[in-house]
């Protein structure tokens, strides 16, 4: 008994000293968070347009701790003043005691190729991560070898590549390229949290419809090397007029959950969308009362500066 005592601490002395993975955010609406891990998406298809999109997730409703993400991406294609595309990627998660807190600046490349265009693209930023855990020890004794309070922030970069020839896409990246290693001490013991690199492969395809609508399918891949997931959607968009545009769709991701897309565009330049996931294939089917999923876009053309001509008078 001794013997297994001494050895379950341990074993919770080394989980609660060192973390050595990641796992990067979920979110349906991925079709709109693209540059967010791809950075060769920044700009492209935007067409000197501005466009912030934010998106707020409460995944796996009324499980204490689970996962809450807040996203915020602001693009722009400035090829008028110089080639390629800029943005700003912010990111918020929080599941249990943890905090992470991601900042990254991209640029894309535009290259043409084809009928399309390959943007390559590098994110730069930082990443914060943290904790303030409240332990609940088996016993009543305090343990002081449980931290208690980690805070620490380190570079972190993005790369991706992205095909886009209008009707359909493809693109790879890879986020967290340098693992960075946060480090803080608590009692004179070294807590360290690393990143672990993340591999992201997508594609979609635009197929019009008898009805006047498009059908609108998409596909994303996830993977750490250690766990595997992916996300298959279908849209079906209709044109009601007047730049007026509703959309309604399925996904399915495989070891989580179904979800149910709805999405409105009152005018051009805004989008308004929701999600559902109904989750299904993991252990927290019977507590979960499912994940919701608010995205708001709004997108704004860059005017044309007019270039006008003076004279002086001495030069009539």
């Amino acid at each position: 008994m001794l013997i297994r005592k001494c050895c379950l601490s341990l074993l919770l002395a080394l989980c609660t000293l060192s973390v050595t993975a990641q796992q990067d955010k979920l979110i349906t609406h991925f079709i709109y968070d693209k540059m967010s891990f791809n950075p060769g998406k920044t700009g492209m298809g935007l067409s000197n347009t501005i466009c912030a999109t934010t998106i707020y997730r409460n995944q796996w409703d009324k499980v204490n701790g689970a996962p809450n993400s807040a996203v915020l991406n602001i693009e722009a294609d400035l090829s008028r003043f110089f080639p390629g595309g800029i943005g700003i990627a912010i990111y918020h998660d929080a599941i249990g005691f943890n905090r992470q807190n991601n900042v990254n600046l991209n640029y894309s490349y535009p290259i043409k190729i084809g009928k399309g265009t390959l943007g390559v693209g590098i994110g730069v930023g930082i990443i914060n991560f943290g904790y303030s855990a409240i332990w609940v020890p088996p016993t009543t004794a305090f343990d002081a070898s449980l931290p208690t309070d980690f805070a620490a922030t380190n570079l972190d970069i993005n790369f991706g590549a992205y095909y886009d020839a209008g009707d359909w896409y493809a693109g790879i990246s890879s986020t967290h390229l340098n693992q960075s290693l946060l480090t803080s001490t608590f009692n004179g013991n070294d807590v360290f949290y690393q990143t672990a690199r993340h591999y992201y492969l997508m594609g979609g395809k635009k197929m019009k419809d008898v009805l006047g609508g498009t059908i609108d399918a998409q596909v994303l891949m996830r993977t750490d090397m250690i766990k595997f997931s992916a996300d298959i959607n279908a849209r079906y968009i209709y044109d009601f007029g007047n730049s007026k545009q509703g959309y309604g769709g399925l996904t399915i991701r495989t070891t989580d959950a179904v979800a149910f897309m709805f999405g409105y565009t009152p005018m051009e330049n805004l989008t308004v969308g929701y999600s559902y996931d109904l989750t299904l294939f993991n252990k927290l089917a019977n507590i979960s009362r499912g994940s919701h999923e608010i995205l708001i876009k709004y997108c704004y053309v860059i005017p044309e500066i007019p270039i006008g001509s003076t004279r002086h008078p001495r030069w009539l």
